[in-house]
């Protein structure tokens, strides 16, 4: 007899004790109801997730710039030290060709010191000679100040400079405990000022002699992936520096020398001193030079008279388009691209945060991080491993770059890759077999 029924397949035997399968039910989940559609236009999320991420770039730069603060004597040092570097390279490089580094390096420094001695020296030795006639004539030149000023347009009191520096004499005596403080101070500042620049000459003493090596070391403590972008961004940051610091010790020089020229046709005393002070003065861009030469105008105010003192002021309106139409397009144009606006507000914001260290230090340190976006915009991280990529020349690693010497990646390959894998056919060795 068929149990299971006329036509229907044959039951399989069910083990003792077990169970039916049970099936689980699902019921229907509840309907969620549609959110409410979002008040905040996109262009206000957009400008909220731009505000936040600025705020927290805003913080760490002030932080940065805190913790600079603190280590200003070190921080200094550093930036002397590449200033000098940059400076003395060329020679360096070119006495090497002929003796080992180290006396090369040795022998840099020497015909710096002596140049610099020498102009010291001279400028000494020209106050000292010309110090007698200088007294005489600015005691003549206040009382022709003094006469000038009773005249149109002015109309002063007589004795209106003679009573400013009897007043300015008797504060003097007045305040002179005070102003013995603050020259003690002014020693531990000298102190501090010495021992930078100890340091500045013990590191560009190595930035010199193993520059190369010390860059390929850091770039070696990074992942290998982002090597090669460290090795442009700090390709177009020396250059840019170096750069930018002959360029701007050019246009002092050749400021200074016009300046020299000039006073010397006008017959104003303290040339040489005068010429020093418009060098130093012209490291500041836009406002260094005015600022000396309105020093020369005063000194030429009272040692040759009013007529010859606005043919100085002239002078200040003809250097400073000399300087602005001509020497800085032809001299920093290659390397330093950067608006007279950006410059200005650069000198300006430096000054105000960190005084005259931070005017001269403002705009090399804008340049370099503008040359090092500019850099990382145009040339982006290569696409794919072969070689011919863009950025592929010249990169660490590559024959003639900081880390030539088998150290480092080029530039279009991939990082995992031996050194045997990167040499030419025409070197005798083929690659991997099935590579």
């Amino acid at each position: 007899m068929d149990v299971n029924g006329p036509g229907r397949p044959p039951r399989r035997p069910r083990p003792l004790g077990s169970r039916p399968p049970r099936v689980a039910l699902r019921r229907p989940r509840p309907a969620t109801p549609p959110e409410p559609p979002e008040h905040v236009p996109a262009g206000l999320r957009t400008a909220a997730g731009y505000a936040w991420r600025l705020g927290l770039l805003g913080v760490a730069v002030y932080l940065a710039v805190g913790v600079l603060g603190e280590l200003q004597v070190p921080v200094i040092a550093v930036f002397l030290a590449l200033v000098i570097t940059s400076v003395l390279r060329p020679l360096v490089d070119l006495l090497d060709r002929v003796m080992p580094r180290s006396l090369a390096v040795l022998l840099a420094f020497v015909c710096a010191v002596a140049l610099v001695g020498g102009v010291l020296a001279l400028v000494g030795t020209n106050v000292a000679d010309e110090w007698n006639g200088i007294g005489n004539e600015l005691r003549g030149g206040l009382g022709r100040i003094d006469q000038w000023l009773t005249r149109a347009p002015f109309h002063l009191r007589a004795g209106t400079v003679t009573a400013l520096r009897a007043k300015i004499g008797a504060f003097l005596s007045a305040h002179r405990s005070a102003l013995l403080t603050t020259a003690l101070s002014g020693a531990s500042t000298a102190v501090e000022m010495a021992t930078g620049l100890a340091l500045a000459v013990f590191c560009s003493v190595f930035f010199l002699h193993s520059g190369d090596r010390m860059w390929a070391w850091a770039q070696h403590q990074l992942p290998a992936r982002a090597r090669p972008v460290w090795g442009r961004a700090g390709r177009a940051a020396w250059h840019t520096f170096a750069g930018y610091t002959r360029g701007v010790l050019i246009v002092a020089a050749t400021n200074a020398v016009l300046v020299g020229v000039a006073l010397a046709v006008l017959r104003v005393p303290l040339v040489l001193p005068l010429m020093v002070l418009e060098f130093v003065a012209a490291l500041v861009p836009l406002i260094g030079s005015p600022i000396a030469l309105a020093v020369a105008a005063l000194v030429a105010l009272a040692a040759r008279g009013p007529v010859v003192a606005l043919l100085v002021l002239a002078l200040i309106v003809i250097i400073g388009q000399i300087e602005g139409h001509l020497l800085h397009p032809l001299v920093l144009g290659w390397s330093v691209r950067i608006h007279p606006v950006a410059v200005a507000l650069s000198v300006i914001g430096g000054a105000v945060l960190a005084g005259v260290l931070g005017a001269v230090v403002a705009v090399p340190v804008v340049s370099v991080a503008w040359a090092v976006i500019s850099e990382l915009r145009d040339h982006g991280p290569p696409e794919g491993g072969s070689r011919g990529g863009p950025g592929s020349r010249g990169g660490p690693g590559s024959r003639g770059g900081p880390g030539s010497r088998g150290d480092a990646p080029a530039m279009g390959d991939h990082p995992r890759r031996t050194q045997r894998d990167r040499r030419r056919p025409d070197q005798g060795e083929t690659r991997e077999r099935g590579g």
